[in-house]
């Protein structure tokens, strides 16, 4: 997405929307009818299809679902969704081509345009004067896709299927994902730095990083997934700890096999060492520690387990002062 700007709006805009009138479309919004003197009207441009700073950026289909969802927005500052920042809103859009320019892929450049309208009083001179001198110019939005997608595998970036970072080079090809199915538009707001060059946009509309607990529930659900980069490194992190505990958990289930094995060889349970290989080998970490236990058992009977240095007198009372240092 790309940095929205507050352009000149032509003369012929009425034309553009065809034979609705201006003010019918503004009071579908209004508890009463306005006028045109009632109130102040500017053009903006909300968001376009080339590649932005974050590496990402909406495909022509994308703009057309937006252009729909953006109808009604209110317009607020730097994403405060407070009643007393509602400054704007919007009463029309349409995407538009820009003749002679392409994106950064070589595509025909397209973006989304808004016609917003604020009421003309005391309260709003100050904005409105801002607006006209280009003071408050640069505006970003807030809405939420379905996925993103990457453009060297097409995957979803991020999962499991793409091992591919954004911004990267792969051969000629620059990897960046494109955002599909917008699914929600929350609003659009005037700010002092956009975060993209030409259009500071927010994606998605987050209440605050997922747990653990709650990114494992969004793996096991159905519904397509985005993470974010802290979100990424966490199910990482997370996986590195899950393998660490398997090695060591097959380390331990060796260690358990061996056992059962030398037992069952000391206390001489009659079973072979073939037939005694597939036994444990189909056994759980459970079942080897109950049969290594009584395995143990039997063999301390036949071969008692004590140690070398371990004496015993002729009545039978154990002395090991002859083993002192």
């Amino acid at each position: 997405m790309k940095k929205g700007l507050i352009i000149k709006s032509g003369s012929d805009f009425k034309s553009e929307i065809g034979e609705l009138d201006e003010m019918e479309l503004i009071n579908r919004y209004t508890r009463k009818d306005l006028n045109e003197e009632q109130v102040y009207t500017f053009s903006v441009v909300l968001c376009d299809n080339d590649i932005d700073r974050d590496y990402e950026r909406f495909t022509v289909e994308s703009l057309f679902s937006l252009q729909e969802l953006f109808l009604g927005k209110t317009g607020i500052f730097d994403h405060n969704p407070k009643a007393e920042n509602q400054t704007a809103r919007i009463y029309y859009t349409c995407v538009e081509s820009v003749e002679g320019k392409k994106t950064k892929t070589g595509d025909q450049y397209f973006r989304l345009v808004a016609r917003a309208y604020i009421p003309r009083c005391d309260s709003t001179k100050d904005f409105i004067d801002k607006i006209d001198t280009g003071i408050l110019k640069e505006v970003s939005v807030g809405c939420a896709v379905k996925e993103t997608v990457c453009s060297i595998c097409g995957n979803h970036i991020n999962s499991v299927k793409c091992s591919h970072q954004k911004g990267e080079t792969y051969g000629d090809t620059l990897c960046y994902g494109e955002l599909l199915h917008p699914r929600d538009a929350y609003e659009w707001s005037f700010v002092a730095v956009p975060a993209q060059k030409e259009a500071g946009v927010i994606k998605t509309f987050r209440k605050g990083e997922k747990s653990m607990e709650k990114i494992i529930a969004c793996l096991k659900s159905d519904k397509e997934t985005t993470f974010d980069v802290s979100e990424k490194q966490k199910i990482l992190a997370y996986i590195a700890n899950l393998e660490r505990d398997a090695n060591n958990g097959k380390v331990y289930r060796q260690s358990l096999m061996e056992d059962v094995k030398r037992f069952a060889l000391l206390g001489k349970c009659g079973i072979s060492e073939d037939t005694m290989n597939s036994i444990v080998k189909a056994m759980t970490v459970e079942q080897l520690c109950e049969l290594r236990e009584v395995y143990k058992e039997k063999a301390s009977v036949v071969v008692p387990i004590r140690p070398q240095t371990y004496g015993e007198n002729k009545i039978g009372n154990t002395d090991n002062k002859k083993f002192k240092i």
